[in-house]
This record gives structure tokens, C-alpha cells and sequence, in this order.
């Protein structure tokens, strides 16, 4: 879904919860990662694997300079004969650690293996994020959930659509703490290279 798209979207949902609650559900996501200089974890279920989601990712990471927003795809049934990309197991989510973010895509009940890796990657410090129908126990885990119920007249995927698009945004995200040195290597250089001011 393009820009276009996106902003009529937003414009029919206009007057409802979503455009907003998409809006802040990209901005704890777009702030965890970029806090912590990436580590984005993309899962879904075990009937769902949320492609379409990690390429407008990728897509949003490139378009508004924030790699941190791309995401590796953890799969279920991820096998080593798969290309690297397309190979990252649920052992990943077991692995996470404090740093990284783990979201979890489960438009029904997750499963008590991927439930069981989500708690262990929260208990390590991952912080837990979740685009959900409303799993009492994913709810639980997650430090920030957006729900979409089954019969809501709004899909999950159109959802995805709004929060990918809006993680994108060039809004700046509050600053935590002292700069990056990357950050501060960089104002360095856009000084040294500026063009001399102009004398009258």
C-alpha cells in the first residue's frame, strides 16, 4: 500500500480510534528500536507468517533513513537449506535479549511454543511489542499491545498497513540519554563540510 493509499485510509478512518492508536503503537515501536540502535524481531503464528508486514518494513527502514526498523522474520518453519534470510527459527525469539524488540503478529491464538519463547525473551529483557486479536495471555506479556477483534469491520492486515506506514515517519523520536556517537560524528561532519558562510 502506497502513501496515496495510506492517506486516504487514514482520512475514511478519520473520527475513529485507529488512525491515532496506529500512530502511537509506531511510535513505541520506531522508539524501542531506534533507542536501542535496532534488533527488530518479526513472528507471527504458526499459520501466519507476517511477510507482507517485514516488507513494508524494509521498505519504510530504507525510504526514511531508519535501519533500524528493518526486521529479521523469525520463521516456524525455518529450515537451514533456506536462504539466510528465510532461515531464522523460533530459537531467535528464546535468544532475545535486553536491546532487542520482539513483535509479535497473531491474528489468533498464538500457541503455547510461541507463548513460551515470547515470556523467556521478555524475562532476558526484550521488550515485547504485539499486533493481536486480543490474546489474554500475549496481552499479558507484551509492554505494548494493539488490539484488531476478529469481528472488528478493520482487518489486521490493513492495520499492519497503518502501523508500518506510520513507524516510517519522519518524525524524530525523543532523544534518550546522551547522543550516539554516530549522531554526534555526524553533525561533526555536515559542520566541516558546509559551505562557508558568506561575507558581505
Amino acid at each position: 500500500m502506497d502513501a496515496v493509499r495510506v492517506a486516504l485510509l487514514r482520512e475514511v478512518l478519520a473520527g475513529t480510534e485507529w488512525p491515532g492508536a496506529t500512530r502511537r503503537f509506531a511510535g513505541t515501536l520506531r522508539g524501542s528500536v531506534v533507542s536501542y540502535g535496532g534488533g527488530l524481531l518479526l513472528v507471527g503464528t504458526a499459520e501466519y507468517e507476517p511477510w507482507h508486514l517485514a516488507a513494508h518494513l524494509v521498505d519504510e527502514a530504507a525510504w526514511s533513513g531508519t535501519p533500524e526498523l528493518s526486521p529479521t522474520l523469525v520463521r516456524h518453519g525455518a529450515r537451514a537449506s533456506d536462504p539466510a534470510h528465510l532461515a531464522v527459527g523460533l530459537g531467535r525469539v528464546e535468544a532475545a535479549r535486553r536491546g532487542e524488540t520482539l513483535l509479535v503478529v497473531a491474528p489468533s491464538a498464538p500457541g503455547a511454543p510461541l507463548l513460551e519463547r515470547v515470556h523467556d525473551a521478555r524475562r532476558a529483557g526484550a521488550t515485547v511489542l504485539a499486533l493481536d486479536s486480543g490474546d489474554r495471555e500475549l496481552g499479558a506479556m507484551a509492554h505494548e499491545a494493539l488490539t484488531v477483534p476478529p469481528e472488528h469491520e478493520l482487518d489486521l492486515d490493513t492495520v499492519q498497513h497503518l502501523v508500518s506506514a506510520a513507524a516510517g515517519e519522519n518524525t524524530l523520536p525523543a532523544q534518550r540519554g546522551r547522543r550516539r556517537l554516530r549522531d554526534r560524528l555526524s553533525r561533526l561532519a555536515d559542520q566541516l563540510t558546509a559551505p562557508p558562510a558568506a561575507r558581505w
